[in-house]
């Protein structure tokens, strides 16, 4: 039985590689070149890249990058929520004023990057366009 030989990182048939993709989406750049903002305002989505000319109007990101930042946020602060409360008891109007201040801080950070990363999982594994040339 013969075995595939690219790793998961790599698509044989485009040498596009998965993670660095990723980290570019994440930085918020083409996850083709990295060097031009993914982004023209806080979440719209350039058509082409700037600077390569990659058409990034492809991407069906939808959702995808709300969830995942609901996922993040809710799964760091609610036991930090726990361990505050429990170690220091402070009054209900702090501790609810610090941890909304640090949701909201922490989902309006993350929603772009998340976002853009998904973007460069789409780019990398030619999902919804991105393949035809």
């Amino acid at each position: 039985m013969a075995q595939d030989q690219t790793t998961c990182d790599e698509d044989a048939d485009t040498g596009r590689k998965l993670w660095p993709a990723m980290a570019r989406g994440f930085r918020r750049r083409c996850p083709s070149c990295g060097n031009g903002p993914i982004l023209k305002g806080y979440l719209k989505v350039r058509d082409t890249c700037p600077v390569c000319r990659e058409e990034l109007h492809h991407h069906r990101a939808d959702d995808g990058p709300a969830y995942l930042t609901i996922l993040i946020v809710g799964h760091l602060m609610a036991p930090l929520l726990h361990i505050v409360f429990v170690a220091w008891r402070p009054e209900p109007l702090v501790l609810f004023t610090i941890f909304a201040v640090g949701c909201v801080g922490l989902s309006l950070y993350l929603l772009p990057r998340l976002k853009g990363a998904i973007i460069g999982f789409q780019w990398a594994r030619e999902m919804g366009g991105f393949g035809k040339r």
